[in-house]
């Protein structure tokens, strides 16, 4: 997923006040592995903390400019 953290924020379906409370998000929660680009672990634009950025296993975290990091998971990829 290469992205906002809100639009895969699992916490928008149980996170009851928040504002991404019943917001339509991307359903990666229960994907075996789950390879996010994004450019920190800070909240989203809406402040609620993603549950995926400390998930035990099966998360993949590529922090930092996602041109730059995609760039480096395809050249890993291909060697």
């Amino acid at each position: 997923v290469i992205g906002a953290n809100d639009v895969l924020n699992p916490a928008a379906n149980t996170a009851e006040g928040t504002p991404i409370y019943g917001m339509p998000v991307l359903d990666v929660a229960d994907c075996k592995n789950i390879f996010i680009f994004n450019y920190d672990l800070k909240p989203g634009y809406a402040g609620v903390d993603n549950p995926l950025y400390t998930r035990d296993s099966g998360v993949y975290l590529y922090l930092g400019n996602a041109q730059e990091t995609l760039q480096k998971f395809i050249s890993d990829i291909d060697a």
